[in-house]
C-alpha cells in the first residue's frame, strides 16, 4: 500500500458526513475557522476539537477579507487528520482557471469533498491592497466548472483519464440583498450551476430572511444555512453597520449589549436567540464567532441544539 493509501486522512469517508446530513434532512450546524496566520496550526486545531461532535463541518476560510492566511485546503487537510470534517472554502480572486482546477484535484485526492464555491473579496480590503486579483471565474462559473469536474471533464471539455472527482459544492446567498430580483436571478443561476447547499452572510434581519425563505429558496430543495454571527459588544455591531455592506445590526439588539454588565455573555444569548429563529425558517446555520470559536457550543446549548450522534461526528482518530 501506498504512503497516500495508508493515510488516515485520505482513507477516511468522513468527508461525506455533512452531504449525508444534507440528504437525510437534518438540521444542520457549521461554523466558521480561520486557518492561522503563519505557520502553526495549533490554535486552529484547538477550535475544531472544541467543535467537535457540534457541528456536521467545520468551514475552512480562503483569504477572508483579503487577508493573508494559510492556505484553506491545507488547513482541510490538517482537520481532517484530527476528526474534524471540512468545507472548504475556494475563491476566485486569486487563481486562474487552471490552479482552481489543479487545487479541486488536490481536495478530491487528499478527500476533501465539500467546497464552498466564491468569488472572493476585493484585494483593496485586505492586507496587501497592491497585490494583483485574478478573478478570471466568479462564483457562478466556478460552480459550473466543479459539475465539469464531477463529470469527468476539465473546463475546455477534456476528459480527466485520471478519474472524476466526487465534490459537494455550495454557495453563498444574502438573503438581505437590496436588489430583490438581482438576489432571484443570481441564487437561481447558482442553483442551475450545481449548489447542493447555500450558505447565507450573516443575518440581522429574519423577517428578510422569512421573505427569501417563502419566495426564492421555495421549492429548491437544496438546504439554506442562516449565517449567524457573535456579536460582542454594542461598538462591535456598530462597526458591523459601519463597515459591512447589506448588513444593518437593529438599534434595540445594540442598546441590549450597550446595557449589559457582560456583552460577550448578551452576544452568546442573541446569537442563541437568532438559532432559534433560524430553526423555523430554514434548515441549518452557519456560525460566524471570529476569534471566539469557544463559545460556539455555548450557543448551541442555550440554542437547545443537542450534540450530534456517533455516527454524524465520530472521529477519523
Amino acid at each position: 500500500m501506498s504512503l497516500l493509501q495508508s493515510s488516515p486522512a485520505l482513507s477516511s469517508n468522513s468527508s461525506d458526513r455533512f452531504r449525508q446530513a444534507v440528504q437525510s434532512g437534518d438540521f444542520l450546524v457549521t461554523a466558521e475557522v480561520m486557518p492561522p496566520k503563519g505557520s502553526s496550526p495549533a490554535h486552529m486545531i484547538e477550535m475544531g476539537n472544541l467543535l467537535k461532535g457540534r457541528v456536521h463541518a467545520v468551514n475552512i476560510t480562503d483569504g477572508s477579507r483579503a487577508v493573508m492566511r494559510m492556505s484553506s485546503l491545507a488547513a482541510s487537510v490538517i482537520l481532517m487528520q484530527q476528526g474534524i470534517e471540512p468545507i472548504c472554502q475556494m475563491a476566485c480572486r486569486d487563481r486562474n482557471r487552471i490552479a482552481l482546477q489543479a487545487d479541486l484535484l488536490g481536495a478530491e485526492a487528499l478527500g476533501i469533498r465539500n467546497i464552498l464555491a466564491l468569488t472572493g473579496d476585493p484585494i483593496k480590503a485586505g492586507d496587501h491592497a497592491d497585490a494583483r486579483a485574478v478573478f478570471e471565474l466568479e462564483s457562478v462559473r466556478l460552480l459550473r466548472l466543479i459539475d465539469k469536474l464531477n463529470q469527468g471533464s476539465d473546463s475546455n471539455d477534456k476528459p480527466l483519464t485520471d478519474g472524476a472527482t466526487h465534490l459537494f459544492a455550495g454557495a453563498a446567498v444574502d438573503p438581505q440583498c437590496q436588489s430583490w430580483s438581482g438576489l432571484q436571478r443570481r441564487f437561481d443561476r447558482k442553483l442551475a450551476s450545481g449548489a447542493q447547499f447555500f450558505q447565507s452572510q450573516l443575518i440581522s434581519d429574519f423577517d428578510r430572511l422569512e421573505k427569501f425563505m417563502a419566495h426564492i429558496a421555495i421549492g429548491c430543495n437544496r438546504p439554506i444555512l442562516a449565517g449567524i454571527f457573535l456579536l460582542k459588544s454594542a461598538k462591535n455591531a456598530q462597526f458591523i453597520n459601519r463597515n459591512v455592506p447589506g448588513v444593518q445590526i437593529p438599534q434595540h439588539i445594540i442598546d441590549r449589549l450597550e446595557r449589559a454588565s457582560d456583552p460577550l455573555q448578551e452576544g452568546v444569548a442573541i446569537a442563541a436567540e437568532q438559532v432559534r429563529l433560524a430553526r423555523e425558517l430554514c434548515q441549518g446555520v452557519h456560525i460566524m464567532a471570529i476569534r471566539r470559536e469557544d463559545l460556539i457550543p455555548q450557543i448551541l446549548d442555550q440554542a437547545g441544539i443537542a450534540s450530534l450522534t456517533l455516527s454524524a461526528c465520530e472521529s477519523t482518530n
